[in-house]
This record gives structure tokens, sequence and C-alpha cells, in this order.
């Protein structure tokens, strides 16, 4: 029996994939009803936003009407195509698909600074 290597995702594919989980996620759509609105199911958006599995043009097209975006959004910043202050960016803007990052950022924000300093003091200790 040959052996089958598997591929790894190219780079481009799991940036893309990340961009749409931050903008889903900031959205607040879950991947259930991201999936109902272009017709895949929420599994097929999980593998999206791995980029396990790459995306189409047309599937890009309606996942960006679907997110209020235009598509070339998903690119910003893509490897392979950017300065090196996109890159920098881009970094940055990855943190923010990050589990939890979101809501992290949200609670941050509707915080009085004094709030602000805490959770940061509190972040440092955690991270340290």
């Amino acid at each position: 029996m040959p052996n089958r290597s598997v591929k790894a995702p190219e780079p481009v594919d799991v940036y893309v994939g990340s961009r749409v989980r931050m903008r889903r996620m900031l959205s607040g759509i879950s991947q259930e009803k991201l999936g109902e609105a272009i017709g895949i199911t929420f599994q097929q958006v999980q593998k999206y936003e791995k980029g396990t599995n790459r995306i189409g043009a047309s599937r890009l097209a309606a996942i960006a009407a679907s997110l209020k975006c235009r598509p070339d959004f998903f690119f910003e910043g893509a490897p392979g195509v950017c300065s090196s202050d996109e890159a920098d960016q881009s970094k940055e803007i990855l943190l923010l698909s990050l589990p939890g990052a979101v809501d992290l950022l949200q609670a941050f924000a509707s915080s009085s600074s004094q709030g602000q300093r805490s959770l940061i003091n509190i972040a440092q200790q955690v991270a340290a």
C-alpha cells in the first residue's frame, strides 16, 4: 500500500480562515449561523476557519456578504502579499482570532480606566 502523506495547509489558507473566524466573532455570529447563511454545515465552517479546507472564490464571496465585508478583507496582511508593517499588523490581527480574545477585548473596552489597568495587571500576572 503506498504511503499517503497528509499535506499541511498552505499559510494563506490558514490566514484567510483566521480572518473569517475573527470577522465572524466580531459580528457575534456562531459557526452554525454562518453555515446556515451560506448553505454549509458548521463543521465545514470549522474546517475553513482552521485552514484545513480551502475556501473557493464563490464561497468566500458568500461568507463576505454574510459577514458584511468585502472579500479582500480576508486577504489583508496575508503571508507573502504584504509589507513588513502589514506583517506586524497581521500578527496582532491573528491574536484576535484566539478563543476568548474578542470577549476579553470587549470587557476591556467597557471597563473604567481603573478596571482596564486591573485587567492588564491580571493578564500580565497570569502570563508570567
